[in-house]
């Protein structure tokens, strides 16, 4: 038993390495080479791949939604607030590690039940949080779901395109997107 790596340590590796090399790059030998320990001490910590394979997914799943909702209530009371704070956060922090894990979940989610599960959660909780600011904001129930859903589309199809703009031409954008997205009341 090695003592050193736990359960922990075992799930952020296989979050990198599935970050890097996809779900199928996730296996036990390579992930005991990359900390530097036996896979034996693997077993101490799970049954076999699938077990890891489902702590990543329940790992990442609580992470998002825990880190969803610290942010959120981290803007404030005001509604108009929260979600700019939201837009603001995802465009603003880029953190490859974390958007190469979000990707690799997707992809993995179009091929197992599992995973597919794992992200309609995370998203249903994304939408549904996002919802009911804009229902606090006065939009009826299919307006805020379409603002809802369109934001997080913004936010997400973002990411993927090249912008070659200074920092504050980018800052600019953001704003002007953000008023866009946030009704003003």
């Amino acid at each position: 038993m090695d003592v050193r790596v736990s359960r922990g340590d075992w799930i952020e590796e296989a979050l990198n390495t599935l970050a890097e090399a996809g779900v199928d790059g996730v296996k036990v030998e390579p992930l005991a080479r990359r900390l530097n320990v036996t896979k034996g001490g693997f077993y101490w910590h799970f049954k076999d791949r699938p077990d890891l394979l489902a702590a990543m997914l329940d790992t990442w799943k609580t992470g998002r939604i825990e880190a969803l909702h610290r942010q959120v209530q981290a803007a404030g009371p005001l509604a108009r607030d929260r979600i700019a704070r939201l837009i603001r956060i995802y465009v603003s922090t880029v953190n490859p590690t974390a958007i190469a894990i979000e990707r690799a979940i997707r992809d993995w989610a179009g091929r197992d039940p599992a995973a597919a599960a794992a992200a309609a959660e995370v998203d249903s909780e994304r939408l549904g949080l996002t919802t009911r600011l804009y229902q606090e904001l006065g939009l009826e129930d299919s307006a805020a779901n379409a603002q809802a859903f369109l934001m997080y589309s913004f936010l997400f199809g973002q990411g993927l395109l090249v912008i070659n703009a200074s920092d504050e031409e980018r800052a600019a954008l953001v704003d002007r997107c953000i008023a866009v997205l946030v009704p003003q009341g």
